[in-house]
C-alpha cells in the first residue's frame, strides 16, 4: 500500500521535481507528475516513486516502494522519512517569501513558482561526490559523468525486469582503480580526489553525515576545505545541497552568476565577487534565492 507524506504548505510537487525532468529513468526523474529515484536505506536498495495527490495550498504525497525483496515496515517508515527529507516537504516558505518581498524580482518569482523548495541528496557525501565532478565543467557533462558512474559502480535494483541503480556507497568508490574513473569521464585528478574523500570516509577520518549536528555552515564550509580537491565552491555546494542551509552561496558558480546577470543586470558579466556582494539583499536566505533564479531560468520564465 502506498504511503502518505504531508508536506507544510505551500508544496508543489510539479515545481520540486522539474530539476530532474531530463533525468536517466533508471537512476532518478521526474516525469508525467511522478517522481522516481532509487535509494539504499541501510542493506536495502529500493525505488521510490511518489506523486501528488493533494493541492499547492493543501498538499500530500503518495509515496509506494518497489524492492526485489520484501521491505519491513521499519525500513518502510525509515525510507518514508528521508524522501521526505529530499524533497524538504518540512520547509516552511513564509520566512523566506518574507525575507525576499521587498525584492521586486524575488517577489514575482516566489508567486509564480509557489510551493518550490529545494531538494536535498540523500547523503551529505553524495552531495560532496557531485560537486567534485561538477568542478570546471559544464553541468550537463556533470550529470552524465554522474550517471556513468552510478550505473558502472551503483547498487542494482531489478524490478519487473527493469534495472535501476542507486549511487555508491563510500566503500565502493574507497576502492574504485583509476581506469574505472576515466573510463566514467573522470580526470585521474578528480578520480584521486572522490577515492580519497571515500576512503577517508570509510576509515572514520571523515565524518560528512557528522557535519548535520553543526550549525555554523562557515564551520563546515572551514572543515571541508581542509580535504584533498575541496575548495569553497565545492564546499558550499555541498552544504547547500546536502545540509539544506539557505544561506550557502556558491558565489563562483557560473550558472549563479548568469542567472543574477540575467535577471538583475540585463545580461552584464559580473564576478564572483560582484555576486556574492549582490546576494547579501537576500540575507540568510540567499542560497534558496539562486535556487530559485535557477528553476525560473528552467522553465523560461523572464527570457
Amino acid at each position: 500500500m502506498p504511503l502518505l507524506i504531508h508536506p507544510v504548505a505551500p508544496f508543489d510537487l510539479s515545481l520540486c521535481g522539474a530539476i530532474f525532468s531530463s533525468g536517466d529513468p533508471e537512476i532518478r526523474i521526474f516525469r508525467n507528475g511522478e517522481f522516481r529515484q532509487v535509494i539504499r536505506q541501510g542493506e536495502d536498495t529500493v525505488l521510490v516513486e511518489v506523486s501528488s495527490v493533494g493541492t499547492v495550498e493543501d498538499p500530500a504525497l503518495s509515496l509506494t516502494i518497489r524492492s526485489d525483496r520484501a521491505v519491513t515496515n521499519h525500513t518502510s517508515n525509515r525510507i518514508r522519512a528521508k524522501v521526505a527529507m529530499m524533497l524538504s516537504t518540512a520547509d516552511d516558505l513564509a520566512p523566506f517569501y518574507k525575507a525576499i518581498s521587498k525584492d521586486p524580482i524575488m517577489a514575482d518569482l516566489s508567486s509564480r513558482l509557489r510551493g518550490l523548495k529545494a531538494p536535498v541528496t540523500p547523503t551529505v557525501f553524495e552531495a560532496l561526490t557531485d560537486s567534485i565532478i561538477e568542478q570546471q565543467i559544464s553541468l550537463s557533462a556533470a550529470r552524465s559523468i554522474q550517471n556513468r558512474l552510478i550505473r558502472m559502480l551503483g547498487h542494482q535494483l531489478v524490478v519487473d525486469g527493469a534495472v535501476y541503480y542507486a549511487y555508491p556507497d563510500p566503500e565502493i568508490l574507497a576502492r574504485t582503480p583509476d581506469a574505472a574513473y576515466r573510463s566514467c569521464g573522470l580526470s585521474t585528478r578528480k578520480g584521486e580526489y572522490i577515492r580519497g574523500i571515500a576512503l577517508r570516509t570509510t576509515q572514520g577520518d571523515l565524518d560528512v553525515e557528522g557535519f548535520r549536528k553543526i550549525t555554523d555552515s562557515e564551520e563546515v564550509i572551514a572543515d571541508l576545505v581542509k580535504e584533498r580537491g575541496i575548495g569553497r565552491w565545492t564546499a558550499e555546494l555541498t552544504v547547500l545541497r546536502g545540509l539544506h542551509r539557505p544561506e550557502a552561496f556558491p558565489a563562483d558558480d557560473v550558472g549563479v552568476r548568469r542567472s543574477i546577470s540575467r535577471f538583475y543586470r540585463g545580461g552584464e558579466k559580473i564576478s564572483s565577487a560582484d555576486a556574492r556582494s549582490f546576494a547579501e539583499r537576500w540575507g540568510t536566505w540567499k542560497g534558496f534565492a539562486a535556487y530559485y533564479l535557477e528553476i525560473a531560468g528552467l522553465f523560461g520564465i523572464g527570457s
